[in-house]
């Protein structure tokens, strides 16, 4: 009788154990179906805040049915380590392509410039970059001093060339770059703000091809160039005659005038 009772029972709970795994199986099928199936992902093991360097201690692998993968979702971890965020991502978010970028000093300026323009980099040092103020994206007036026979002031004018052109790049800093870069030492990445790199000697403006002309024959004959800060938003045009001797005397001009005119006639 125990024997029978315990075959029995047994009998029973392999059936139920069956009836359990087809339904199981029932559901998985039916789960692949809907949501299809588990692709692996890697995601953030902690939160990560905007322009922190990733390395593989923040991230992990998990799967995810394919109806829930983000586009451009990342499943080698590998392919995320030593990147930057390019925005703050949450513990447990998928980590997306968009999301990441690659450090460094070289981003691509061609992008930047608008069709028909060309990208032209002038030489400059403090004074004639508002203190090394100048930010990519900044809109700048280029200004020089033009001398219509050298050595002489009064045959020297100052004349606004060009207006609201757009500085591409400050040295090596592009507008669309991120303020960040990595360094390799001893084998280890370390960041470096390139934001406190304020030591350019360059400034990369996006210009017409006649503008460019205009600065090559300005600075081949040794004219100085100066740039002035202007607002961003800023693109309006003004007529601003050049200023001379006369004009920065103002109410003294006439009496250098004559000086100079004197001094010139008895040469």
């Amino acid at each position: 009788m125990n024997s029978r009772s315990f075959t029995l029972s047994l009998l029973i709970a392999v059936i139920a154990m069956f009836m359990v795994y087809s339904y199981i199986d029932a559901r998985e099928a039916q789960y692949k179906q809907t949501y299809g199936n588990s692709l692996p992902v890697v995601v953030a093991r902690v939160d990560i805040k905007a322009l922190d360097v990733i390395d593989d201690s923040m991230l992990q692998i998990i799967t995810v049915p394919k109806k829930f993968v983000q586009n451009g979702h990342i499943s080698n971890i590998e392919e995320v380590t030593n990147t930057i965020a390019a925005v703050s991502i949450l513990k447990g978010e998928q980590i997306t392509k968009p999301r990441i970028t690659q450090p460094g000093v070289r981003t691509g300026l061609a992008p930047e410039i608008a069709p028909g323009k060309r990208a032209y980099a002038i030489p400059v040092n403090d004074s004639q970059a508002v203190s090394k103020l100048i930010k990519p994206g900044n809109r700048v007036d280029v200004l020089s001093v033009i001398s219509y026979a050298p050595g002489k002031i009064e045959m020297q004018k100052v004349k606004t060339v060009l207006q609201g052109v757009r500085v591409l790049s400050t040295g090596q800093r592009v507008t669309n770059q991120l303020p960040l870069a990595l360094e390799k030492r001893d084998e280890k990445y370390r960041t470096v703000n390139l934001e406190s790199r304020a030591d350019y000697r360059s400034l990369t403006l996006e210009l017409e091809p006649e503008e460019i002309q205009k600065l090559i024959f300005l600075i081949s004959s040794g004219a100085r160039i100066y740039t002035v800060l202007r607002n961003t938003n800023d693109t309006s045009l003004q007529r601003i005659p050049a200023t001379e001797l006369y004009d920065v005397l103002g109410e003294d001009a006439l009496e250098a005038r004559r000086y100079y005119q004197k001094k010139n006639g008895n040469k």
